[in-house]
């Protein structure tokens, strides 16, 4: 049974109350005067505004909010600042920061998020439905607006890889009529869609019967036949555009290009040159973060750090506040409810001494102070997962050990060509690189000179034991040592990068003896842990905590030689078989240009 949003009484209850407040019948419950109104219905600020709120929401918004107050209303004084409406992220995933819904609006509330649309197709490809359902209601509960779109590939690429779970077409109608449902998460199958594959068709159209916005995922670089049919399949947004070009396609096809700044993909400063170099209206653009990490909301920021960025790429303050407010809020017809500050809408909103830099001393959320000056005022509980969403790292009764990961070469080579996985710092996409390698006693060995080193997958939903091997170039690991996650989009199987096969078995038998997560191990000795035992996917701690170990985790891929941003969070994407070029599934190695698999050699 799913639970009611913990949310302010519907517009069409409220009404009447907003009426009174506004004509001074009735008091309101919180009066803030003397600000400069943001206003991005009309793109203007105005000065010497007064904000009249009651039932958490907007009653009045005005020169004069003195008559609509009474003896019990509080009364803030602006003091001039700006009144920015409260910010929304309107593509993510929560459990790429590493904690549970709670924990992620504990992090991102002091940086003025009021609002953010989910996709929790992490957990569904270990839980399936019942995972989404357990997200869908702890995401309800909390004191802003945390909508939720219906993961639709599980798994991504059907064929290709093997997740914990399954979704099909009757779980989506289902899910539509839960609450807190906003429409079906990105479509990431792009050749399902354009081919018109029989589930992609069936989830959209139960997505479009129910009212609701289907959300989209283009990974591809190709804007020919393709992409035509992908758009015309039904996906209404896209943030996997990487060029000026990717976003303008969109724009123009009646979709919504959605621009992402998030840990480790830096997709603005490129896409936003559509607007601030080719004039294209800057009303079908979005801002949003897709993946952020548990140290870059605690220590960075959130929407407010992509806000900063876009302006910082010669976007106007207010251009860019629309683009992570109004934008998001119409895309999901949801305009009346979040998205700027107007009569009858939730009363989200800041306190921002200086708009450009966007420094935000005071957070609201339905006319509760939240946050000031970085820190919350009020606190969320912290949330009960069952047992049943735990213990899901099942590697069978043989671990690993290091011939695990063992790399046979043909009979009678002594160099091999290999395919080999190629970072690109910042970006999803990878490059499918080509590397000769030495061969010993019948074993291809890794080119650490060369930045070669090895990359692993080991199943862990069904304990089979399967290991899948294979190269990868990028991370720059210069000494003995292995990194593992149990956090591996879309299929989440245990990734392990390393130098030397002991640390990687060790690596990987330590995930699960602790229910998954993240660790580094070098020489036999553990650097870092971060434990995340919710689904392999979440910590069940303190948001403050988990970013505090995450930073250790940061710092020993660092002592270990990687320079990379947030390499963590590209770790973690090495088996995502739906974003080109060359990825690794529990299948084995994965071409994403055509969507098949390739020999590991040449």
């Amino acid at each position: 049974m799913t639970i009611k949003p913990n949310k302010p009484a519907a517009w069409t209850e409220s009404a009447p109350l907003l009426v009174d407040v506004a004509t001074g019948r009735k008091p309101a419950d919180l009066v803030v005067r003397n600000g400069r109104w943001v206003n991005v219905h009309s793109g203007e600020i105005i000065p010497g505004t007064d904000l009249a709120i009651a039932a958490g929401r907007f009653a009045y918004c005005g020169p004069d909010a003195g008559h609509c107050i009474g003896e019990n209303t509080q009364v803030v004084d602006a003091g001039g600042r700006y009144l920015v409406p409260g910010l929304c992220d309107g593509h993510m995933h929560v459990e790429s920061g590493m904690v549970t819904v709670t924990e992620f609006c504990r992090a991102v509330i002091p940086h003025g998020t009021t609002s953010m649309f989910v996709d929790p197709h992490e957990i569904a490809n270990v839980l399936g439905l019942e995972g989404v359902r357990l997200m869908h209601d702890e995401a309800a509960a909390m004191p802003i607006s945390v909508y939720v779109q219906m993961p639709s590939c599980v798994p991504s690429a059907p064929g290709l890889e093997h997740a914990g779970a399954t979704i099909d077409e009757k779980d989506v109608a289902e899910a539509m009529a839960w609450p807190n449902i906003v429409g079906l998460g990105e479509v990431m199958n792009f050749p399902g869609v354009a081919a018109n594959d029989p589930l992609m068709v069936a989830e959209i159209a139960a997505t479009v019967k129910a009212g609701k916005v289907v959300g989209g995922h283009y990974a591809s670089p190709d804007l020919g036949r393709m992409f035509h049919g992908y758009v015309a399949g039904g996906p209404e947004d896209d943030h996997e555009g990487t060029r000026a070009e990717d976003a303008i396609a969109r724009v123009r096809q009646g979709m919504k290009a959605m621009l992402r700044l998030g840990s480790a993909w830096y997709d603005v400063a490129s896409q936003i040159k559509a607007v601030t170099e080719s004039g294209i209206d800057p009303r079908s653009f979005i801002l949003c973060t897709d993946d952020s990490h548990s140290g870059t909301l605690v220590h960075d920021g959130h929407m407010d750090r992509v806000v900063r960025h876009a302006v910082a790429q010669g976007l106007k303050p207010v251009t860019a506040i629309q683009m992570a407010t109004l934008n998001t809020a119409q895309h999901f017809r949801l305009e009346r409810e979040l998205g700027s500050i107007a009569p009858g809408r939730l009363a989200d909103f800041l306190l921002v001494p200086d708009l450009a830099a966007l420094t935000i001393d005071a957070v609201y959320a339905r006319g509760t102070l939240m946050a000031e000056r970085g820190r919350l005022v009020r606190d969320i509980p912290p949330y009960a997962y069952p047992a049943a969403a735990k213990k899901t790292v099942r590697l069978g009764s043989t671990l690993p050990n290091a011939s695990s990961f063992d790399i046979r070469a043909p009979e009678g080579a002594n160099t091999v060509r290999a395919r080999v996985i190629g970072v690109i710092e910042n970006q999803a996409p990878t490059r499918a690189l080509e590397a000769d390698l030495p061969v010993a006693d019948g074993l291809v060995a890794m080119d650490r000179g060369n930045d070669v080193c090895q990359i692993a997958l080991v199943e862990r939903h069904r304990g089979t034991g399967k290991v899948t091997n294979a190269f990868v170039s990028g991370f720059g690991y210069g000494e003995d040592c292995a990194m593992a996650t149990s956090v591996a989009h879309d299929s989440h199987h245990i990734i392990v990068v390393g130098t030397n096969k002991e640390d990687m078995a060790l690596a990987v038998r330590r995930l699960g003896e602790v229910g998954g997560g993240a660790v580094m191990v070098s020489k036999g000795r553990e650097l870092a842990l971060v434990e995340m035992p919710i689904a392999g996917l979440m910590s069940d701690e303190r948001a403050e905590i988990v970013a505090e170990k995450a930073e250790r985790l940061t710092e020993a891929m660092r002592r270990m030689g990687c320079t990379l941003n947030n390499a963590y969070m590209q770790h973690s994407l090495l088996g995502l078989v739906v974003i080109p070029e060359l990825r690794i599934s529990d299948v084995g190695l994965v071409d994403v240009t055509k969507f098949e698999t390739v020999d590991l050699f040449v």
